[in-house]
């Protein structure tokens, strides 16, 4: 039985997701509302009391990459998928993308079933290194293509609140929806973001800058 009592990286998916921001060309959001309060995706990871976090090297990272792409191509033997596993480190982190066909039942829908196995991957690495990651896993190309879609969603919403003045709510998304979002947003002029509500109902609102 997979054990998932290992803590996380003592951070929210939230967290996690904003930090890359600064640190891959994409993920530059101007660190909006409550999502940023305290991201640096991983770069903030709380370390034990009196002691600093060290930074990770180019070589402890791709060290993550291996490990996770392991442990997905374990799962994907036990659920009897096909895909071309590739790790590499990108932007200050580890990440797996795994491609193939019929692959969407890995995504599942809006990308939750994706989630999960992302921190179930985590923790495998968490377990063999005992420093949280933050491994970024994708399938079949999903997150690029969200991006894509996410990117409409964010530029229609501040057309929105450009032409009547008012906020614009969007529809609830997970942390890494959220981070698109902020990043296309914050990359405007005029209007800016932030998040309100909890898991899972979390969302942005995009209003006239202050």
């Amino acid at each position: 039985m997979t054990e998932t009592s290992i803590p996380r990286a003592e951070q929210s998916l939230d967290e996690e997701e904003t930090a890359t921001l600064a640190v891959d060309g994409d993920d530059t959001e101007a660190e909006a509302g409550d999502d940023t309060d305290a991201e640096a995706d991983g770069d903030t990871d709380t370390a034990p009391a009196g002691r600093v976090k060290k930074a990770v090297s180019e070589g402890d990272l791709f060290r993550q990459s291996e490990i996770a792409a392991d442990y997905v191509e374990g799962l994907l033997d036990i659920l009897d998928y096909d895909g071309d596993i590739d790790e590499l480190v990108a932007a200050g982190r580890p990440m797996v993308e795994v491609v193939g066909e019929r692959l969407q039942n890995l995504v599942g829908q809006r990308g939750a079933t994706l989630e999960a196995l992302q921190e179930l991957t985590r923790l495998a690495v968490f377990r063999q290194t005992g420093t949280p990651s933050r491994l970024l896993l994708d399938v079949g190309g999903y997150r690029a293509n969200r991006r894509k879609e996410l990117a409409a969603v964010a530029k229609n919403a501040v057309e929105k609140v450009k032409e009547y003045g008012e906020p614009v709510r969007l529809d609830a998304m997970s942390a890494f929806e959220r981070k698109c979002v902020h990043d296309v947003v914050n990359a405007m002029s005029g209007v800016a973001s932030e998040s309100e509500g909890v898991e899972p109902n979390r969302r942005i609102v995009v209003r006239p800058a202050d």
